[in-house]
């Protein structure tokens, strides 16, 4: 028997989350090599292994945490190579790799749709091409409209029309994807008293982050709205955006009050809201910022860290526990404490497996991001609070930095990179990584009671 038979006979009997996490691999190496070349470099650039590694992985997980300077580093060539992996990274494998099928005529089986519904977080087979086509129909739309705006703007920036429409579509592209990448090497702090640019930006990064069937719903609704009047949000769309925009409302209150003593000291009320609702947005998953995060006092370092935790929604370019799962954890608290046996809102009843799924995603974030502070406690000679920010923004996809980014210590760096891909991935392909998704047992032993509490 051939080798190439029997690696193929072993992908044929990985599960699909398993898949996944090979696929994402794979495509982490690409962009190992593909960063490497000396076309994609500045003359005179020279990087390590595991900073190309730590780049190539935190563009494919679409973070932003970088330990080099990206206008410092990479050529032109380099920048749209850069851009192609976070699009890659942003849309998902899976959407691409559909693309690609339907290109070269390949009929889309069982074993395919398996995998989409793993990466997309799917729960039915049902129109998962026609999703896949929604999504990059629509990301790249949006993209191509935030470039054009922002390129055009930009022109009043930069000294030539090529350098604005490529800062405009970088931008675009950093944004939508909630990468985090930039190419000014300030980020968005050249733009802080730029509300058009932040206000462009806030909506690059919602429509990136609040999850790929959200806009697809809100196209069918616009669309069918006049000829049919059943059309509705389901309860995935409902709870998602309800939670989405009230954790980023939540934010912008939070920072507006516990800097007023701070940092918003002197400064107007509309420069205080921007830096507080941009701040709130970003850590939706964008790891764009406005201003110097370090500057923040620790109450608000330690709320920005709950807030990247979280995430962005499920079936999105971001990472974190996703809004839902945090939703139905502080729901299933409530019913709980009321005493109800079961999760009810907006008059739907949550499937027992989603509650437990919820559960499991949520204890075992936890003690991913607990092991990852107590590791780089033990290996890097930060603050506490400079490496929890550092966890929740790498294991949220968020890439938002108090600058110890570049100082970390080789082990440091394998550690941060890991939290980038798990949160990429997702939990739970992280957790099936070891077994099979988890087949029902055809026995049961006696139950039995325990103490708790």
């Amino acid at each position: 028997m051939s080798k190439l038979r029997v690696i193929k006979m072993k992908f044929e009997n990985l599960a699909p989350s398993q898949l996944i996490v090979t696929f994402y691999l794979i495509a982490a190496f690409v962009s190992v090599v593909l960063l490497s070349l000396p076309i994609a470099l500045k003359p005179g650039v020279e990087w390590t292994f595991i900073d190309v590694l730590f780049t190539s992985v935190s563009a494919i997980s679409v973070t932003g945490l970088s330990v080099v300077s990206t206008p410092d580093t990479f050529s032109t060539p380099g920048i749209f190579i850069l851009m192609f992996i976070m699009q890659f990274g942003g849309i998902g494998i899976m959407t691409l790799g559909t693309f690609v099928w339907l290109l070269l005529g390949k009929k889309i089986g069982f074993k395919e749709r398996k995998l989409i519904q793993t990466d997309q977080n799917q729960s039915t087979f049902a129109g998962l091409v026609k999703l896949m086509k929604n999504i990059l129909f629509i990301i790249v739309a949006i993209e191509i409209i935030g470039g054009i705006i922002l390129g055009t703007y930009f022109l009043s920036y930069f000294p030539t029309w090529q350098e604005a429409y490529l800062q405009g579509f970088f931008a675009s592209i950093s944004a939508t994807t909630n990468a985090g990448f930039d190419i000014t090497g300030q980020s968005l702090i050249p733009f802080a008293n730029d509300y058009f640019v932040q206000l462009i930006n806030i909506i690059l990064l919602t429509l990136g982050a609040i999850g790929f069937p959200v806009l697809i719903e809100v196209k069918d609704f616009i669309q069918n709205k006049r000829t049919d009047s059943s059309v509705h949000f389901s309860l995935y769309t409902k709870l998602t955006t309800v939670t989405f925009f009230s954790l980023m409302i939540f934010g912008t209150i939070a920072i507006l009050i516990l800097e007023a003593g701070h940092f918003f000291v002197n400064k107007t009320w509309h420069e205080s809201f921007f830096y507080a609702f941009f701040q709130s947005a970003t850590t939706r998953n964008g790891g764009l910022a406005t201003m110097d995060i370090s500057q923040f006092s620790e109450p608000t370092l330690l709320t920005l860290c709950i807030l990247m935790f979280v995430g962005a929604s499920p079936s999105s370019v971001g990472g974190g526990v996703r809004t839902t799962t945090f939703a139905i954890n502080l729901l299933f608290i409530y019913n709980f404490a009321r005493g109800n046996k079961s999760v009810k809102v907006f008059r739907r009843e949550i499937h027992p497996d989603d509650i437990q799924r919820s559960m499991a995603i949520m204890q075992t974030a936890i003690f991913l991001c607990f092991i990852s502070v107590v590791l780089l406690k033990i290996t890097e000679p930060f603050s506490t609070i400079e490496i929890l920010f550092e966890v929740c923004s790498a294991f949220g996809t968020t890439g938002l930095s108090m600058g110890i980014t570049p100082e970390l210590s080789d082990i440091g760096k394998v550690i941060i990179t890991l939290l980038m891909f798990i949160g990429r991935i997702g939990i739970l392909s992280f957790i099936f990584i070891i077994s099979k998704n988890g087949k029902e047992p055809n026995y049961h032993y006696p139950k039995e009671r325990v103490i708790i509490g």
